[in-house]
């Protein structure tokens, strides 16, 4: 009984730390976009309980929490003391990433950690263009005590504001989240004045191998055996059109699971590269997905029956000094791939490819309304995901590398920035046709009221969300103009590096679509009636792609013509199969 209350109080904890933090944020891009993670840890830097938010940051507190710990030594922290960092080769993502740990004291011994992960809408740095390296990117904060036994370090505070754009945001954004790091050691002392120090303590551990129990069974039956998977990215912005490989490698035996990344890609010359603690996130994500999706708290236990190889220098194990600006956007592609490396194993547990990608269009600019710099993004644009065995694609979710974060609401954004959003809407036939059919990719349209500098750094355009067994890919990322009321190019890669729209044109930022599950052949007319007449299949694509004939006129189903169009499909595609 005393384990199940802990397991519900530490998760209660975590999430009244994620409230607070929401409540007294500056930025939008963390009380609306949720782009953050709380956590609570162990005296050794094991996760108990992160609230739900950015996935990859599953691994990236406790990896930051034990380079903490190493630095220091337990010796060297004490009541009061709390630690910081933003090193992007120790947090595994970018400089914009500030990590705060509070050590946890109980009648003066250790007992935990209280974390707190978010993004700060600037660090300094440049906002036009690609970096190539890591101190064109901002302000890099070594591990530090930002306050040392309850004294606030007032010179690092000054060195900050002094780096930053728009210091009132940053220091605001600061004092959130020491409010939740706080609220965290408050809400776990709390659990030790209620149940006692040794037995939450001790329910910690058996809530950790109860994980690791359940999540080696699921674990078990899976095949043994050796299974690969290849995908590729577009480019790394400065090589365009030079693909980077992604190959991964997934064996199981019995319980235990190795992920093996050796062949993703060396780093890249452009902003797209990942520190180390990304690669294990991958693999951890992509794990739990598998083995113990429903298993709550997320802690170490479950990643027990796991092991990630990953060589140094490769995209997702970057070393100095290698640009992170956008070190999201290859881990969901290795996601994606270790999913689709098992799914002739265990189809009913993957789904195919997603859109992979934040597909942001990053602004910044003067706003006239105040004559003050602005710095925004659309986004993150949810797209389309991949269909499963036995359902569709969601449309318009987030991507995988994001999970709890949301888009901003359009009537906020107009608020806050000197933009218009004309259009924001599904785009038809963007998911894969298949049995089950991909989710749907968004169109946003967005127009300039004064002039504004605009980013596009996403991926996947060309890389699309793959289907699986005979279904068909998603469409890919999209990036494109409106000049002067015409349509301007849309860019191969979707990618556009500081662009100046002028007041009156737009920039059109499409989502990718999910890839099919299935043959389209097997989809059921009436569904794709029902798709067609909701405008996710536009009719020309329901006879081309499903073989479904509908009356243009009445929206009608011709079951006749159906069934003749698809028999003559049925025949050329045994005749393909047959000839390969």
């Amino acid at each position: 009984m005393t384990t199940e209350l802990v397991r519900n109080g530490v998760m209660a904890v975590t999430e009244e730390m994620k409230t607070n933090l929401m409540r007294t944020a500056y930025n939008m891009i963390i009380y609306e976009a949720l782009d953050f993670t709380v956590g609570l840890f162990t005296a050794k830097g094991e996760t108990v309980s992160i609230g739900l938010g950015l996935p990859m940051f599953i691994r990236g507190m406790a990896e930051t929490l034990r380079a903490k710990l190493a630095h220091f030594g337990t010796d060297g922290i004490e009541p009061g003391d709390i630690l910081v960092t933003n090193d992007a080769y120790v947090t595994g993502s970018h400089l914009n990433h500030i990590t705060l740990s509070l050590p946890i004291y109980h009648e003066g011994e250790l007992v935990g950690f209280s974390c707190c992960m978010a993004h700060w809408l600037d660090i300094g740095g440049t906002l036009q263009g690609i970096t190539t390296d890591i101190y064109a990117e901002g302000l890099q904060v070594p591990i530090l005590k930002l306050q040392r036994a309850g004294e606030l370090n007032r010179d690092l505070i000054d060195i900050v504001a002094m780096n930053v754009r728009m210091p009132e945001r940053a220091l605001g954004d600061l004092r959130a989240q020491l409010t939740a790091v706080r609220t965290g050691e408050r809400g776990f002392l709390a659990l030790i004045g209620r149940y006692g120090r040794d037995a939450v303590l001790g329910a910690i551990g058996r809530i950790m191998d109860q994980s690791e129990t359940a999540a080696r069974e699921r674990t078990r039956s899976i095949p043994d055996g050796v299974y690969e998977a290849e995908a590729f990215m577009d480019d790394d912005g400065i090589d365009v059109g030079k693909e980077i490989p992604i190959v991964v490698r997934v064996e199981v035996a019995g319980e235990e699971m190795t992920i093996d990344l050796t062949d993703v890609s060396r780093q890249v010359k452009g902003f797209y590269n990942s520190g180390i603690t990304t690669a294990y996130a991958c693999s951890q994500v992509a794990f739990k997905c598998i083995a113990s999706p429903t298993d709550y708290p997320i802690n170490d236990g479950s990643f027990r029956p796991l092991t990630t190889i990953i060589p140094p220098g490769r995209i997702v194990s970057a070393e100095r000094p290698a640009a992170m600006r956008s070190w999201m956007t290859f881990p969901m592609t290795i996601v994606d791939a270790v999913f689709k490396a098992l799914a002739p194993a265990i189809p009913e547990r993957v789904a195919a490819g997603h859109h992979a990608d934040l597909v942001m269009g990053r602004m910044n600019g003067i706003d006239p309304r105040g004559n003050k710099l602005f710095i925004g993004a659309i986004g993150p644009t949810g797209g389309g995901w991949g269909a499963k065995h036995n359902e569709d694609g969601m449309p318009a979710t987030v991507c995988l590398n994001d999970g709890d974060t949301h888009n901003s609401p359009s009537e906020l954004m107009e608020v806050n920035y000197p933009i218009v959003i004309e259009r924001h809407a599904l785009i038809p036939d963007s998911g894969g046709a298949g049995r089950h059919r991909g989710g749907l990719g968004i169109e946003y349209v967005v127009r300039a009221r004064s002039p504004l500098n605009f980013n596009s750094q996403a991926d996947r355009a060309n890389c699309e969300p793959w289907g699986l067994q005979g279904g068909r890919a998603g469409r890919g990322n999209r990036i494109g103009l409106r000049v002067n009321g015409e349509a301007g190019p849309e860019f191969p890669n979707a990618k556009l590096f500081w662009k100046r729209i002028e007041a009156g044109d737009a920039f059109i930022v499409n989502s990718g679509g999910g890839g099919g599950f299935g043959s389209p052949l097997e989809r059921p007319a009436r569904k794709v009636l029902d798709d067609v007449r909701q405008g996710y299949v536009s009719p020309e694509a329901a006879r081309a792609l499903y073989g479904v004939a509908i009356d243009l006129e009445t929206l009608e189903l011709d079951a006749e013509a159906t069934e003749r169009i698809r028999a003559a499909m049925a025949t050329l595609e045994s005749a393909e199969a047959q000839a390969q």
